[in-house]
Protein backbone atom coordinates (compact mmCIF):
# COMPACT_ATOMS: atom_id res chain seq x y z
CA UNK A 1 0.00 0.00 0.00
CA UNK A 2 1.35 3.11 -0.68
CA UNK A 3 2.06 5.27 1.66
CA UNK A 4 -0.38 8.33 1.50
CA UNK A 5 1.12 10.55 4.53
CA UNK A 6 2.23 10.39 8.15
CA UNK A 7 0.37 7.99 11.01
CA UNK A 8 -0.95 11.01 13.91
CA UNK A 9 -0.56 9.40 17.27
CA UNK A 10 -2.84 11.23 20.01
CA UNK A 11 -1.88 10.09 23.12
CA UNK A 12 1.72 9.43 22.26
CA UNK A 13 3.26 10.63 25.00
CA UNK A 14 1.24 7.99 27.20
CA UNK A 15 2.48 4.93 28.64
CA UNK A 16 0.52 3.16 25.78
CA UNK A 17 1.02 6.30 23.15
CA UNK A 18 4.45 6.10 23.40
CA UNK A 19 4.82 1.97 22.14
CA UNK A 20 2.25 3.07 19.38
CA UNK A 21 4.69 5.80 17.98
CA UNK A 22 7.68 2.92 18.32
CA UNK A 23 5.88 0.37 16.50
CA UNK A 24 4.63 2.82 14.02
CA UNK A 25 8.48 4.01 13.20
CA UNK A 26 9.66 0.48 13.24
CA UNK A 27 7.08 -0.60 10.74
CA UNK A 28 8.54 2.66 8.65
CA UNK A 29 5.60 4.25 8.85
CA UNK A 30 5.88 8.11 9.19
CA UNK A 31 4.32 9.62 12.74
CA UNK A 32 3.06 12.95 13.79
CA UNK A 33 2.50 12.84 17.38
CA UNK A 34 0.32 15.79 18.91
CA UNK A 35 1.37 16.94 21.86
CA UNK A 36 -0.48 19.40 24.48
CA UNK A 37 1.04 22.85 24.53
CA UNK A 38 3.81 22.65 27.63
CA UNK A 39 4.01 19.40 27.37
CA UNK A 40 8.01 18.10 27.38
CA UNK A 41 8.04 16.04 23.36
CA UNK A 42 11.93 15.44 23.54
CA UNK A 43 11.20 11.65 23.98
CA UNK A 44 8.64 11.19 20.53
CA UNK A 45 11.29 13.79 18.90
CA UNK A 46 14.58 11.81 19.88
CA UNK A 47 12.72 8.28 18.22
CA UNK A 48 11.85 9.92 15.38
CA UNK A 49 8.34 11.26 15.18
CA UNK A 50 7.61 14.99 14.21
CA UNK A 51 5.36 16.88 16.77
CA UNK A 52 1.98 18.74 16.16
CA UNK A 53 1.28 21.07 19.20
CA UNK A 54 -2.50 20.87 19.98
CA UNK A 55 -5.42 20.19 22.01
CA UNK A 56 -8.18 17.93 21.92
CA UNK A 57 -10.13 20.91 23.47
CA UNK A 58 -9.31 22.82 21.08
CA UNK A 59 -10.89 21.73 17.46
CA UNK A 60 -8.55 24.21 15.31
CA UNK A 61 -5.35 23.07 16.82
CA UNK A 62 -6.82 19.03 15.80
CA UNK A 63 -7.66 20.72 11.66
CA UNK A 64 -3.97 22.03 11.73
CA UNK A 65 -2.57 19.00 12.81
CA UNK A 66 -4.70 16.30 10.59
CA UNK A 67 -3.39 18.17 7.45
CA UNK A 68 -1.63 15.90 5.24
CA UNK A 69 -2.58 13.05 7.22
CA UNK A 70 -3.17 9.34 6.09
CA UNK A 71 -4.73 7.41 9.51
CA UNK A 72 -5.33 8.96 13.07
CA UNK A 73 -4.35 6.17 16.00
CA UNK A 74 -5.92 7.70 19.18
CA UNK A 75 -5.27 6.14 23.39
CA UNK A 76 -5.66 9.36 25.00
CA UNK A 77 -7.69 8.51 27.86
CA UNK A 78 -8.60 11.74 30.35
CA UNK A 79 -10.23 9.75 32.98
CA UNK A 80 -6.86 8.14 33.90
CA UNK A 81 -5.38 10.95 34.86
CA UNK A 82 -1.74 10.01 34.41
CA UNK A 83 -0.80 13.08 32.77
CA UNK A 84 -1.00 17.08 33.81
CA UNK A 85 -3.81 18.18 32.37
CA UNK A 86 -6.28 14.68 32.02
CA UNK A 87 -10.14 15.68 32.48
CA UNK A 88 -12.67 13.05 32.03
CA UNK A 89 -13.91 15.88 29.89
CA UNK A 90 -11.25 14.71 27.33
CA UNK A 91 -13.39 11.46 27.18
CA UNK A 92 -16.18 13.30 25.73
CA UNK A 93 -15.43 16.56 24.58
CA UNK A 94 -12.04 15.90 23.15
CA UNK A 95 -13.39 12.69 21.87
CA UNK A 96 -16.13 14.86 19.88
CA UNK A 97 -13.33 17.41 19.01
CA UNK A 98 -11.17 14.47 17.12
CA UNK A 99 -13.83 12.54 15.25
CA UNK A 100 -15.55 15.96 13.92
CA UNK A 101 -12.08 16.84 12.81
CA UNK A 102 -11.44 13.46 11.06
CA UNK A 103 -14.59 14.06 9.51
CA UNK A 104 -13.98 17.38 7.90
CA UNK A 105 -10.29 16.10 6.65
CA UNK A 106 -11.10 13.04 5.12
CA UNK A 107 -8.53 10.71 6.62
CA UNK A 108 -8.05 7.56 5.15
CA UNK A 109 -8.87 5.30 8.70
CA UNK A 110 -9.35 6.26 12.42
CA UNK A 111 -7.78 3.13 14.51
CA UNK A 112 -9.77 4.05 18.33
CA UNK A 113 -8.24 2.67 21.48
CA UNK A 114 -11.90 1.80 22.93
CA UNK A 115 -12.70 -0.74 25.59
CA UNK A 116 -14.01 -4.31 26.25
CA UNK A 117 -17.63 -4.72 26.92
CA UNK A 118 -18.10 -0.96 26.48
CA UNK A 119 -21.30 -1.31 24.89
CA UNK A 120 -22.84 -3.15 27.81
CA UNK A 121 -21.90 -0.61 30.52
CA UNK A 122 -24.09 2.74 29.99
CA UNK A 123 -23.85 3.27 34.09
CA UNK A 124 -20.18 3.06 33.84
CA UNK A 125 -19.04 6.64 32.66
CA UNK A 126 -15.34 6.17 30.61
CA UNK A 127 -16.93 2.85 29.37
CA UNK A 128 -19.54 4.18 27.75
CA UNK A 129 -17.97 6.93 26.66
CA UNK A 130 -15.97 5.07 24.34
CA UNK A 131 -19.29 3.34 22.62
CA UNK A 132 -20.12 7.15 21.90
CA UNK A 133 -17.22 7.63 20.55
CA UNK A 134 -17.43 4.47 18.29
CA UNK A 135 -21.15 5.89 17.61
CA UNK A 136 -20.21 9.27 16.55
CA UNK A 137 -17.57 7.67 13.77
CA UNK A 138 -19.98 5.36 12.32
CA UNK A 139 -23.04 8.25 12.09
CA UNK A 140 -20.35 10.77 10.76
CA UNK A 141 -19.10 8.18 8.07
CA UNK A 142 -15.44 8.45 9.30
CA UNK A 143 -13.53 5.33 7.97
CA UNK A 144 -12.61 3.52 11.26
CA UNK A 145 -11.96 0.23 13.57
CA UNK A 146 -11.91 0.54 17.28
CA UNK A 147 -9.76 -2.36 19.49
CA UNK A 148 -11.59 -3.11 22.42
CA UNK A 149 -8.84 -3.83 24.72
CA UNK A 150 -9.06 -5.99 28.59
CA UNK A 151 -7.54 -4.52 31.66
CA UNK A 152 -3.50 -3.42 31.68
CA UNK A 153 -1.97 -6.41 33.28
CA UNK A 154 0.74 -3.40 33.93
CA UNK A 155 -1.18 -1.69 36.31
CA UNK A 156 -0.32 -4.05 38.81
CA UNK A 157 3.16 -2.55 38.59
CA UNK A 158 1.74 1.22 38.37
CA UNK A 159 3.05 1.81 42.21
CA UNK A 160 6.32 -0.40 42.30
CA UNK A 161 6.96 -4.12 41.87
CA UNK A 162 4.62 -6.60 43.21
CA UNK A 163 6.40 -9.73 42.18
CA UNK A 164 9.77 -8.48 44.15
CA UNK A 165 7.44 -7.78 47.75
CA UNK A 166 5.66 -11.15 46.92
CA UNK A 167 2.20 -9.46 47.23
CA UNK A 168 -0.31 -8.73 43.79
CA UNK A 169 -2.96 -6.48 45.59
CA UNK A 170 -6.58 -7.36 44.11
CA UNK A 171 -9.49 -4.91 44.63
CA UNK A 172 -12.42 -6.68 43.16
CA UNK A 173 -13.29 -10.40 42.94
CA UNK A 174 -9.66 -12.67 43.50
CA UNK A 175 -11.71 -15.84 41.59
CA UNK A 176 -13.95 -14.17 39.00
CA UNK A 177 -11.67 -14.62 35.59
CA UNK A 178 -11.51 -11.32 33.50
CA UNK A 179 -9.57 -10.37 30.46
CA UNK A 180 -6.29 -9.35 30.34
CA UNK A 181 -3.84 -7.25 27.98
CA UNK A 182 -0.62 -6.66 27.52
CA UNK A 183 0.44 -2.45 26.66
CA UNK A 184 2.98 -3.21 24.49
CA UNK A 185 0.89 -6.43 22.51
CA UNK A 186 -1.91 -3.27 22.24
CA UNK A 187 0.63 -0.94 20.94
CA UNK A 188 1.11 -3.94 18.29
CA UNK A 189 -2.45 -4.02 17.30
CA UNK A 190 -3.03 -0.41 17.15
CA UNK A 191 -0.02 -0.20 14.77
CA UNK A 192 -0.82 -3.38 12.07
CA UNK A 193 -4.82 -2.10 12.33
CA UNK A 194 -3.48 1.14 10.27
CA UNK A 195 -3.20 -1.07 7.27
CA UNK A 196 -5.17 -3.86 7.87
CA UNK A 197 -7.99 -5.38 5.14
CA UNK A 198 -11.31 -6.10 5.93
CA UNK A 199 -11.68 -4.11 9.39
CA UNK A 200 -13.40 -0.93 8.23
CA UNK A 201 -16.36 -0.21 11.38
CA UNK A 202 -15.44 -3.11 13.54
CA UNK A 203 -15.34 -3.57 16.96
CA UNK A 204 -12.52 -5.70 18.04
CA UNK A 205 -11.74 -7.36 21.01
CA UNK A 206 -8.53 -7.84 22.13
CA UNK A 207 -7.22 -10.38 24.82
CA UNK A 208 -5.31 -12.88 25.79
CA UNK A 209 -6.33 -16.87 25.26
CA UNK A 210 -8.32 -17.32 27.88
CA UNK A 211 -9.93 -14.83 30.63
CA UNK A 212 -7.86 -15.64 33.85
CA UNK A 213 -8.52 -14.60 37.80
CA UNK A 214 -6.00 -12.33 39.54
CA UNK A 215 -5.63 -15.63 41.69
CA UNK A 216 -4.51 -17.25 38.42
CA UNK A 217 -2.17 -14.56 37.86
CA UNK A 218 -0.73 -15.01 41.22
CA UNK A 219 -0.27 -18.81 40.60
CA UNK A 220 0.99 -18.28 37.23
CA UNK A 221 3.85 -16.01 39.10
CA UNK A 222 4.46 -18.00 41.92
CA UNK A 223 5.36 -21.72 39.40
CA UNK A 224 7.64 -19.00 37.09
CA UNK A 225 9.41 -17.52 40.30
CA UNK A 226 9.85 -20.53 42.11
CA UNK A 227 8.60 -18.89 45.18
CA UNK A 228 4.99 -17.87 46.45
CA UNK A 229 3.41 -14.58 45.08
CA UNK A 230 0.93 -14.26 48.31
CA UNK A 231 -2.65 -12.53 46.90
CA UNK A 232 -4.34 -9.53 49.25
CA UNK A 233 -7.18 -8.24 48.95
CA UNK A 234 -8.01 -4.54 49.12
CA UNK A 235 -11.30 -2.89 49.66
CA UNK A 236 -12.64 -0.97 47.50
CA UNK A 237 -15.43 1.51 49.21
CA UNK A 238 -12.37 3.89 49.50
CA UNK A 239 -11.82 4.29 45.81
CA UNK A 240 -14.02 6.86 43.65
CA UNK A 241 -17.94 5.57 42.26
CA UNK A 242 -16.22 5.19 39.24
CA UNK A 243 -13.57 3.13 40.20
CA UNK A 244 -16.13 0.96 42.25
CA UNK A 245 -18.49 0.80 39.30
CA UNK A 246 -15.84 -0.86 37.10
CA UNK A 247 -14.76 -3.44 39.90
CA UNK A 248 -18.72 -4.20 40.81
CA UNK A 249 -18.92 -5.13 36.80
CA UNK A 250 -15.85 -6.85 36.41
CA UNK A 251 -17.31 -9.12 39.59
CA UNK A 252 -20.10 -10.12 36.85
CA UNK A 253 -17.72 -12.59 35.38
CA UNK A 254 -18.71 -11.01 31.70
CA UNK A 255 -15.68 -8.58 31.18
CA UNK A 256 -14.67 -11.27 28.52
CA UNK A 257 -13.21 -10.66 25.68
CA UNK A 258 -14.41 -12.91 22.30
CA UNK A 259 -11.11 -13.16 20.43
CA UNK A 260 -12.06 -14.85 17.24
CA UNK A 261 -11.55 -11.71 14.84
CA UNK A 262 -8.46 -10.74 16.66
CA UNK A 263 -7.28 -13.99 16.03
CA UNK A 264 -8.17 -13.75 12.34
CA UNK A 265 -6.65 -9.90 12.03
CA UNK A 266 -3.68 -10.04 14.13
CA UNK A 267 -2.93 -14.15 14.54
CA UNK A 268 -2.98 -16.31 17.97
CA UNK A 269 -3.35 -14.09 21.21
CA UNK A 270 -0.82 -14.22 23.57
CA UNK A 271 -1.88 -17.14 26.36
CA UNK A 272 -1.66 -15.79 29.93
CA UNK A 273 1.51 -17.62 30.43
CA UNK A 274 3.74 -15.80 28.09
CA UNK A 275 2.19 -12.60 29.27
CA UNK A 276 2.98 -13.26 32.41
CA UNK A 277 6.29 -14.10 31.20
CA UNK A 278 6.89 -10.96 29.27
CA UNK A 279 5.73 -8.69 32.33
CA UNK A 280 8.17 -10.35 34.66
CA UNK A 281 10.87 -10.46 32.36
CA UNK A 282 10.51 -7.11 31.92
CA UNK A 283 10.42 -6.24 35.49
CA UNK A 284 14.13 -8.36 35.86
CA UNK A 285 12.75 -11.35 37.20
CA UNK A 286 14.55 -15.02 36.45
CA UNK A 287 12.34 -17.34 35.04
CA UNK A 288 12.27 -20.67 36.89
Amino acid sequence: MTDLGPVLVVGGTGMLGSQVVSRLLVGGKQVRALVRPGSDPSRLEEVGATIARGDMMDPASLMGAMDGVDTVITSAAGYTHHREGDSPVIDTVGNTNLVDAASRTGIRRFVLTSILTCDQTPDLPHFWHKKLTEDRLEELGVPFVALRPGAFLEQITRYGDPFSEGRLTSFGSPSVPLTYVLASDLAGYLAAAVDASGVEGQRIDIGWDRPVSMQDIADISSQMLGRQIELVLSPINQMGPDFQAMMEWFRTGRYVADTSRQREVFGPPPTAEDAVARLLTSLGHELH
